[in-house]
């Protein structure tokens, strides 16, 4: 059964990092935990029509938090994936108009 794409990718992520690897061609999604290299190409693939050459991904681990003088608490575990786009392909709009 095949993913909805919207479940796959969850938002775009904008640092300064980032934008600099923009101008390598290369756009940084925060993406489900689940989701495979396969499942984030074919997922950025159909919303953004472009062309993926390449995915990297990296999981990071939820680290404790202090909640006032409790040491109670947790930010939640995510992964990130860079995507590399063929060359030739459109940018992508979603960060060229900002």
């Amino acid at each position: 059964m095949k993913k909805d794409p919207r479940d796959v990718i969850i938002r775009p992520m904008i640092s300064e990092k980032s934008t600099e690897l923009m101008e390598d061609n290369k756009y940084t999604f925060v993406v489900s935990g689940k989701a495979n290299k396969i499942e984030i190409k074919q997922a950025l693939e159909d919303i953004f029509g472009v062309q993926v050459q390449k995915v990297n991904t990296a999981n990071y681990k939820g680290k404790m938090k202090r909640l006032g003088r409790f040491p109670a608490g947790k930010k939640p575990a995510w992964k990130k994936a860079i995507i590399t786009l063929a060359e030739g392909s459109k940018p992508i709009e979603l960060f060229e108009s900002r």
